[in-house]
């Protein structure tokens, strides 16, 4: 009977910390980047005392009334809405913020827009378009970074074929391969011995680009030729466009892959 009253307790106090318990670390990762912590450890604060009030006062009630308290279905229940709603307070409290850095998700969302409108959106309307519970493996187009060269469909393994790619990209820090299937355009993308977070976000231009104007009709080298003098003749105008909108352009968090590197001098 003992084991069994202390069976119910644990139960009935882990529904009374079910908003306080950090289950919403996924949410907050997305956030934690490097020069935004205070901001987000600032805002958790204001919802912290509200999630631990109602979920002590959630507590309490079951406490209180002698029905709910030898149901494990309804304690179950509860436990689980309190996580729900713990999550979604945090969700809240966080989408809110407004970040001038670039990582992924907000570089598709500025390159796309400078690709088909030459504009840039602010920080405020590129942070409300993002969406954090999307996973950037699964956002269309699809674009793989740091494959090697011997592993991207559609590329002909040949020392002669390499060269060429090499030669093609001769002034880039980077290397994209277009794939086309069925459902669409998938795009590759191998770096260089020395590419930055600005090689990333040139990559992803080029790819927007491309993605944009496609034509089955034409040989994929010509297009990726082309792609690249358009991204040679725009992409200064998107940088300058981006500090003008409030971008900070100096922290741009996407980061290179470094478990393959191309090193053009020792291939050629």
């Amino acid at each position: 009977m003992e084991n069994v009253c202390r069976l119910h307790w644990q139960c009935r106090k882990a529904v009374a910390r079910g908003l306080k318990d950090p289950s919403f670390r996924v949410i907050q990762n997305h956030f934690a980047i490097s020069g935004n912590l205070g901001e987000v450890a600032a805002k958790e604060e204001v919802w912290e005392v509200v999630a631990q009030l109602v979920g002590l006062a959630f507590g309490i009630l079951i406490l209180d009334t002698p029905g709910l308290v030898k149901s494990y279905p309804v304690i179950s229940l509860t436990w689980l809405s309190m996580r729900l709603l713990h999550l979604w307070l945090r969700y809240e409290s966080l989408s809110v913020l407004q970040f001038n850095t670039i990582n992924l998700k907000r570089a598709r969302i500025l390159v796309k827009s400078h690709v088909l409108h030459s504009i840039v959106p602010g920080c405020v309307d590129c942070n409300r378009e993002e969406n954090i519970l999307c996973w950037s493996q699964f956002m269309k187009p699809k674009i793989i970074f740091g494959l090697p060269l011997e592993k991207m469909d559609g590329v002909t393994r040949s020392h002669f074929v390499v060269k060429e790619l090499l030669k093609l990209y001769a002034n880039e820090k980077h290397i994209l391969i277009v794939n086309q299937q069925e459902e669409g355009l998938e795009f590759y993308v191998s770096f260089k011995v020395g590419a930055m977070s600005i090689s990333v976000l040139r990559s992803v231009w080029q790819m927007f680009w491309l993605s944009e104007n496609w034509d089955g009709e034409v040989s994929v080298c010509d297009q990726l030729a082309n792609s690249l003098m358009q991204l040679e003749d725009r992409f200064d105008d998107f940088i300058q466009k981006l500090k003008e909108a409030g971008w900070n352009a100096q922290q741009i968090n996407l980061k290179v892959p470094t478990e393959v590197s191309i090193d053009d001098i020792n291939l050629l």
